[in-house]
């Protein structure tokens, strides 16, 4: 495994690109392994020759350069744009025009660039640069706002004097700045490296008869969030994933479910082997007492019995008495005294290491939802409250949280 850093910065057609020579040559000083990734429009701003010069690497912009065939990618199976990708640690876009954040933002991927950025599995740094009028128009608003919601990673433009005369917000952000949010995100990449992390994530159903179910409303979102960032983080992860949650963007070690009893086989198998686990999945309060072989006739009426399902949360430590348990807990329509006092009981029940809990019952956060808001409980009776934002954002702090109590 690599152990020098690379950091693919990506330089666009913002007047500021002169400005980015500088971030690669400080970068290059910290010995740090630096690829320049440029638009077609930004080799008009400043000669790729200067950044071939400061990175001490070739400068790419072309997905075909001239005497591209086709049957030479077949043979050697290797592009370069995934394998620049595949090497980076963080990217960071400087400047980031409003064209390209439009373009991140729509998924769009027409040139070397957007191409790249769509195979990275590392955290991105953008950093705007462009008029004022440019910066507050509603969509380019838009866009930031989905690409923070989306885990990007946005270093806001300062206020000042513009290179086209207007003054205001848009200029990019001191090169200082920017060098130090890449360092931190360097550091944040290998903050969980060597730790054996296993997620839970998505709604288990119940069989009723061999056509229908009960399910409940777990999109998975939180529980994919949570395994995301412990895998940017350089953890060795394994996602238990019901098969009708939501996917993760990458290639992440995966086995599925569906039923509670799967989800419980598959913890007693593996959980020996891991650190620390999060029980993020939303398995099923009851299970079906009387089940139906074949389909229930839908002209007549039916008495369905539940009887409460034994807690998978309260059997891990006795499986491994030395794995860091995180439980989380979705409550209802509570206040939020209730609401400490309900995870309270959960980390005596399961002797838990913390307790995440929600309350569900809150307009456009939790089930389905890309926003929560979250406590986070720990056994001293003290807790952290975590205020709505997107899920990606909660995953960030929860693990931001978790390291500073020790618990990872």
């Amino acid at each position: 495994m690599k152990d020098k850093k690379t950091i693919i910065v990506g330089v666009t057609s913002g007047i500021a690109a002169y400005k980015t020579l500088d971030l690669v040559k400080t970068l290059k000083k910290d010995g740090v392994e630096v690829f320049v990734v440029m638009t077609k429009s930004a080799m008009a701003m400043v000669p790729a020759s200067k950044f071939k010069k400061a990175s001490g690497n070739k400068v790419y912009s072309k997905l075909f350069e001239k005497g591209f065939d086709y049957t030479d990618i077949l043979k050697i199976r290797r592009v370069d744009h995934i394998d620049l990708a595949d090497k980076a640690d963080v990217v960071v876009i400087a400047p980031a025009t409003a064209n390209i954040i439009a373009k991140i933002a729509a998924g769009i991927a027409d040139d070397f660039l957007t191409t790249t950025l769509l195979a990275v599995h590392c955290p991105v740094i953008i950093c705007p640069s462009m008029n004022v009028n440019m910066w507050n128009n509603p969509i380019v608003e838009e866009n930031i706002t989905k690409l923070r919601a989306l885990g990007y990673h946005i270093v806001e433009p300062e206020k000042g004097m513009l290179a086209c005369g207007y003054e205001g917000k848009g200029r990019l952000a001191h090169i200082k700045i920017i060098k130090e949010e890449v360092l931190r995100l360097l550091n944040i990449a290998t903050s969980l490296k060597g730790k054996k992390i296993m997620v839970t994530a998505g709604g288990t159903i119940e069989k009723i008869d061999d056509v229908r179910y009960i399910a409940n409303r777990s999109s998975g979102k939180m529980g994919i969030a949570i395994v995301e960032e412990c895998f940017l983080r350089g953890a060795e992860v394994l996602l238990l994933r019901a098969g009708s949650a939501v996917k993760p963007r990458y290639i992440i070690s995966e086995i599925t479910f569906d039923t509670a009893e799967q989800l419980q086989k598959l913890i007693n198998k593996n959980v020996i082997n891991y650190n620390m686990l999060f029980q993020v999945a939303a398995v099923s309060d009851f299970k079906v007492k009387n089940t139906f072989q074949g389909k229930i006739p839908s002209r007549k009426s039916v008495i369905i019995q539940f009887q409460p399902r034994k807690k998978i949360i309260d059997q891990i430590k006795k499986l491994n008495p030395r794995i860091s348990l995180i439980a989380f807990k979705a409550e209802y329509g509570l206040s939020e005294q209730a609401i400490i006092k309900a995870a309270h009981n959960k980390l005596k029940e399961s002797n838990a290491d913390a307790v995440v809990v929600n309350d569900i019952g809150k307009k456009n956060q939790g089930f389905q939802s890309d926003f929560n808001e979250v406590i986070i409980l720990f056994p001293d009776g003290k807790y952290k409250k975590v205020l709505r934002a997107s899920k990606r954002v909660i995953a960030k702090e929860i693990i931001d949280t978790l390291i500073n109590k020790h618990i990872i």
